[in-house]
């Protein structure tokens, strides 16, 4: 068995119920979620063992935290207790043709606050097979990015397969620094990035390239630029969404090997249940795919759309789907009929 290392922070979620707005709302649905540990999730439903590897309070509401990643079978050896708060963040769901909200409130909290001699990466990485990390840590503090840093050269120094999801998020980069400040020598050490290619540009302090997704044949151009920045990387991938409206979504994918470029068929998504953390949904499909069927490309990419889909049906930010609905998803089988 596989074990897969992310590390990031874990965060309670406050949302509306029912769709509502922030101003109609008297009281919110809490659960707990942030991305890395739900690509810790995703895999651990399809049998992978995964461990999460972050920093929480010793208080109620970060035991709390740490309860929800025992429920949901995610190893917790490596969780660090200590500091002041539990990150926060709000959301408010859209629907039709109004946009969702979210509203951070992660300022000093335990993660935030790390520091380099909070983790000891030589016995987190001892035993571990994969590790995963994204763009969202190193936006949250100044200290976190240093952090990540150690983390990622302490993996490839062993070896790891690293898979970065960029999740860029204009709202967490405060503390002085932007993207193509830190990203760069982050990335250096990835060996699949998930990302599109102007965030993957941005992020690299590149010019953008404003791609068309439908030319197949001029994309690997772009691709290629990543990779001649990236000399570690392998693989490459994109999650293709086209929004008709909060509660239509148009979902395929692209993963770019370095010489060949497989696409997943798009899908209509429709009514979306709850959209966030579908990329981490994606993300998940990805790396179970690369390590159960890493010579079959296409079946990984089809594999990553198919856990995407799915999660946009399901609410929270887990995407809590076994391998029989993504085997039945890949069949063709859409129709939804109640299993009896």
């Amino acid at each position: 068995m596989s074990k897969v290392i992310t590390f990031g922070e874990i965060m309670l979620r406050l949302s509306t119920e029912r769709f509502l707005r922030f101003s109609q709302a008297s009281n919110f649905q809490a659960t707990y979620g942030g991305g890395e540990f739900n690509v810790a999730v995703a895999l651990a439903n399809f049998g992978l063992d995964s461990a999460f590897v972050t920093r929480i309070p010793n208080n109620d509401i970060g035991a709390c935290a740490l309860q929800e990643m025992h429920k949901k079978q995610v190893g917790t050896e490596h969780v660090v207790v200590e500091g002041d708060r539990l990150g926060i963040y709000f959301l408010e769901t859209g629907a039709g043709t109004r946009s969702s909200k979210v509203v951070y409130d992660r300022a000093n909290s335990a993660m935030a606050t790390i520091t380099d001699d909070t983790f000891d990466w030589e016995e987190i990485f001892k035993d571990a097979k994969w590790f995963h990390w994204s763009g969202i840590t190193p936006a949250i503090s100044q200290s976190a990015a240093q952090v990540c840093l150690l983390a990622v050269k302490a993996a490839h120094k062993r070896g790891i397969p690293i898979s970065t999801d960029l999740n860029y998020r204009s709202k967490l980069w405060q503390y002085g620094k932007q993207p193509h400040e830190v990203m760069p020598e982050l990335l250096q050490y990835s060996t699949i990035i998930l990302g599109d290619l102007d965030t993957a540009n941005f992020m690299l302090g590149k010019p953008k390239l404003n791609p068309d997704y439908e030319l197949t044949k001029a994309l690997p151009e772009g691709y290629k630029q990543v990779f001649s920045a990236c000399k570690n990387l392998k693989y490459m991938a994109t999650t293709l969404r086209y929004s008709v409206g909060a509660s239509h979504q148009r979902i395929g994918g692209i993963l770019y090997d370095g010489e060949t470029l497989y696409r997943g068929q798009v899908k209509d998504v429709t009514p979306v249940v709850d959209r966030v953390g579908s990329g981490d949904a994606f993300m998940g499909g990805l790396i179970y795919g690369l390590i159960q069927s890493a010579n079959d490309h296409q079946k990984v990419i089809d594999t990553a759309v198919a856990c995407c889909c799915l999660k946009h049906t399901i609410f929270g930010d887990y995407n809590l789907i076994t391998l029989n609905d993504v085997e039945q998803f890949l069949s063709g089988d859409l129709s939804a009929k109640v299993s009896r």
